[in-house]
């Protein structure tokens, strides 16, 4: 008998003929993100939860408990801070996430957020479109900073930390400094980046690129005292996690000239409010938490989610563990 699945996810077709060779499988069909009371009563007899960040909601004690069955919860993303690991290891759940073959998406995201609010890539766009270009001269309103030569400091060097020290070193040959919970001497190595603690970093970059997970230590790791330590003519960029940056004290930051611009993937709250500030601010470059929205990338880790929760329930195969 084929263990059981449930998906909230919406799977593209050969991931699905793929599941289905190994798992029998049931789906939520609905356009919107299936309501919580419907997806605890849906998994009470299921070997496996198939499911996403957003589309599967907070994995806790009262989903646990609603799955008695349950072995296996895969989710189609990196992170999974919204997965209470001890609880699964409580109830003897295993969860899997999809590093890898996200981390050249998310770096060239990354490095379009550092040219988009440098070169106010966004802003001047405007500027074109509601009439405001009236000579072909080069005039001062219109000048950005450059991105090539300069310093980029990168909070975070996992695997996407270091393709964005591989495009700013070859890319833009910029002097590449991190900050991380251990030093990567591979990374030293292959784009000459500098371990420097987290201060330093500050003051010294141009970009201040935000890479970390989200976790109880890096929550609002950046806020108004790390504000004031970046240059003033510092871009600040945020392609983690809402809950690692004081968001008021970013604004503030903006407001008051405490840094040049930010870069924004992530929010505190997501979808961002529509009174929010920083959607008014010509300096900040705003983006729908994108970073891995393409074609190709989503498939993929669709397909590595499929694999892993495969991998579990038929003991066959290696996954990736999200512990």
């Amino acid at each position: 008998m084929k263990p059981k699945v449930y998906a909230t996810y919406k799977m593209p077709d050969d991931v699905e003929r793929f599941m289905k060779q190994h798992c029998d499988i049931r789906k939520w069909e609905g356009e919107e993100l299936i309501p919580r009371d419907v997806l605890l009563k849906e998994i009470a007899n299921v070997d496996g939860l198939y499911s996403s960040r957003n589309s599967g909601g907070i994995v806790d004690e009262e989903l646990l408990q609603s799955a008695p069955h349950l072995k296996a919860i895969s989710t189609v993303s990196v992170g999974y801070n919204h997965f209470d690991v001890e609880a699964m290891k409580k109830y003897n759940v295993i969860g899997t996430h999809t590093p890898d073959v996200l981390n050249e998406t998310v770096a060239d995201l990354t490095f379009g957020l550092i040219l988009s609010t440098a070169r106010r890539i966004v802003e001047l766009d405007r500027y074109v479109k509601k009439g405001n270009w009236k000579s072909t001269a080069a005039y001062s309103e219109t000048y950005g900073r450059d991105v090539h030569s300069s310093t980029i400091g990168i909070i975070g060097m996992g695997r996407i930390g270091e393709a964005v020290a591989k495009r700013a070193k070859f890319g833009f040959d910029m002097d590449v400094l991190y900050y991380n919970r251990n030093r990567k001497q591979e990374a030293e190595e292959k784009y000459g980046a500098e371990y420097c603690e987290l201060e330093s970093l500050l003051k010294r970059s141009d970009f201040v690129v935000l890479m970390t997970p989200l976790t109880p230590e890096t929550v609002r790791i950046i806020g108004a005292k790390e504000f004031k330590l970046m240059k003033k003519t510092a871009c600040f960029i945020n392609v983690s996690r809402g809950q690692t940056v004081d968001e008021k004290a970013m604004i503030d930051a903006l407001n008051n000239g405490e840094i040049y611009a930010a870069g924004l993937d992530v929010y505190e709250t997501e979808p961002v409010e529509m009174d929010n500030p920083l959607l008014t601010m010509p300096n900040v470059v705003t983006v729908p938490h994108i970073g891995s929205a393409t074609a190709k990338t989503e498939d993929a880790m669709a397909m590595k989610a499929a694999e892993n929760i495969v991998a579990i329930l038929t003991g066959k195969g290696k996954f990736d563990k999200a512990d």
